[in-house]
C-alpha cells in the first residue's frame, strides 16, 4: 500500500463515502485513533467517525492534545467520540470543549439520568450494552441513549476485548436500537457479522492495529472495502450525522 498523502484533496474520502451510499450498508467508526496521519487515512477510506480513548488503563489512551489534533482535522461529516469509563460529568464537559468531541461513548456504570445530561448538551451518546455483562441489552430501554454499542463482555477491560462473539445474538436488538456493533472485528470478518446482526453502525479498534495503540493502514481500508460490499437485512438508521 502507498504511503497516505496527508495534504490529499478530502473529495477523496467523499468518494469513498460514497461507497456506502446504496442505503444498506452500515456506518464504521475507527475507535483508538492517537495520530493526526491516522485520522486523515480513515477519513480518505470512509470512515463516518472516529474515537479517542479517555481511559487511563487502555493502551490506546490520549492526552487531550493529542485527540484535539485528531479532531481538529475532522471534515463536518466525521463524528470524533471520546470514549469514556465512569467519567464524572465535569470532566467530560471538559474533554469535549477542550478536544472537540461530538460524541460520547460510555463503557461503565453510568445511569440513565447521567446519560440525559449529557445529551442535553446537544451530544451524541452511545452506551455499552452487553450480552453477558453489565449492563444488559435488556437495560438499554431505561437508558434514551442515542445509540447503543454492543458487544459480549466479559473481558479484562471495558470494551471488546478483541473477543468475537455470536454477533446474530445482537439481530433482535438491532431491530429495536440503533446499534453500533463490536467485538473481535476485523477484515476478515466484518461481513460476516454484518449479515448476522444488521447493524446500524460497526466499530473497530484492535482488529486494524499493528500493535495496541497504532493502526495498522491497509488493514482499516481493507475493513472499510469489506464493510462497504456487505449489505443489512434492513435499511441501516444513520447514527454518525
Amino acid at each position: 500500500m502507498k504511503p497516505f498523502d496527508s495534504q490529499k484533496d478530502v473529495r477523496g474520502a467523499r468518494y469513498e463515502r460514497s461507497l456506502f451510499a446504496s442505503g444498506m450498508t452500515p456506518q464504521v467508526k475507527i475507535c483508538g485513533l492517537k495520530r493526526v496521519e491516522e485520522a486523515l487515512a480513515c477519513v480518505e477510506f470512509g470512515a463516518s467517525a472516529v474515537g479517542c480513548v479517555f481511559y487511563p488503563p487502555s493502551p490506546r489512551f490520549v492526552s487531550d492534545e493529542e485527540a484535539r489534533a485528531v479532531c481538529s482535522v475532522l471534515p463536518p461529516e466525521v463524528c470524533g467520540v471520546g470514549v469514556f469509563v465512569d467519567a464524572s460529568f465535569r470532566d467530560i464537559m471538559k474533554k469535549v470543549e477542550r478536544c472537540g468531541l461530538k460524541g460520547i461513548q460510555l463503557h461503565g456504570r453510568e445511569s440513565p439520568e447521567f446519560v440525559m445530561r449529557l445529551l442535553q448538551e446537544g451530544l451524541l451518546v452511545i452506551k455499552g450494552v452487553y450480552v453477558n455483562g453489565i449492563p444488559s441489552l435488556e437495560a438499554a430501554e431505561s437508558f434514551g441513549a442515542s445509540a447503543y454499542l454492543v458487544e459480549c463482555g466479559g473481558g479484562a477491560l471495558p470494551g471488546g476485548n478483541a473477543l468475537q462473539w455470536d454477533w446474530g445474538a445482537a439481530l433482535d436488538f438491532s431491530r429495536k436500537h440503533p446499534t453500533v456493533l463490536a467485538g473481535g472485528l476485523n477484515p476478515e470478518n466484518v461481513a460476516q457479522a454484518i449479515g448476522a446482526a444488521s447493524p446500524d453502525a460497526v466499530d473497530v479498534s484492535s482488529g486494524v492495529e499493528a500493535e495496541p495503540g497504532r493502526k495498522d493502514m491497509d488493514k482499516v481500508k481493507r475493513f472499510l472495502e469489506a464493510v462497504s460490499r456487505s449489505t443489512c437485512s434492513r435499511k441501516p438508521r444513520r447514527i454518525f450525522k
